[in-house]
């Protein structure tokens, strides 16, 4: 399953590719994903310059006047830059066309999802409950001892839960927990606010040099 770095590697090299770019056309060949893939997507895309791409947690926003379209990787879910003239192979669902190349939705096991929304997308029901970014400065041992007041889970349950924080999945909170000293099965409620301070250091760390070292062929 692509994790928050890999998603974020994945922005970063696609973004010269479609940041201020206009998608020419768009072919679906198989619109049913986690969620189908409105049909609406077609006609809302169609000739549109992507003001912006983002992230939000694993979620990538492609921006537009008329609205966004919100795509999340799923278990098995892709996005690669390639030439117009490469034939699609089997499980390669979706392309974005531009004018020298496109961009291709590959997806195996069809767990990922393509949306659009003309509303705000920070607002739309996936993400609009979602916790901080592990690497902002809102996400800090203060925010994070303060939310465990009232967690009677495990701290590893506790730093996995989205509403808390986003992108900490299984591998990178077992290395943040080794290298914070602290037990996974410990209590979330009973760790002290000096230890939740070493593990948001921990935390950020082991994102930051993820995504420094991990890559992708993206064209």
């Amino acid at each position: 399953m692509p994790e928050l770095p890999e998603v974020e590697i994945t922005k970063k090299g696609i973004s010269p590719f479609v940041d201020s770019k206009v998608i020419q056309k768009i072919i679906v060949r198989e619109y049913k994903l986690r969620w189908p893939i409105p049909k609406s997507l077609t006609w809302n895309l169609n000739n549109q310059k992507i003001i912006r791409l983002r992230r939000r947690a694993k979620y990538l926003l492609f921006d537009t006047i008329k609205g966004s379209m919100i795509i999340h990787l799923g278990m098995s879910g892709s996005l690669r830059i390639i030439e117009n003239s490469q034939p699609p192979l089997k499980h390669d669902h979706v392309d974005f066309i531009f004018d020298e190349y496109l961009l291709r939705y590959h997806d195996p096991r069809r767990f990922g999802c393509i949306l659009w929304t003309s509303n705000d997308p920070m607002k739309h029901r996936l993400i609009t409950n979602l916790g901080p970014e592990p690497l902002s400065d809102e996400f800090n041992g203060d925010y994070l001892f303060l939310a465990s007041k009232r967690r009677a889970s495990s701290i590893k349950t506790f730093i996995m839960n989205n509403k808390i924080v986003v992108g900490v999945g299984n591998i990178y909170a077992n290395e943040a927990l080794f290298l914070s000293g602290i037990n996974p099965k410990h209590k979330a409620n009973k760790i002290s606010k000096m230890r939740y301070i070493k593990l948001v250091s921990s935390i950020k760390t082991i994102l930051e040099k993820a995504i420094e070292k991990g890559g992708t062929t993206l064209r």
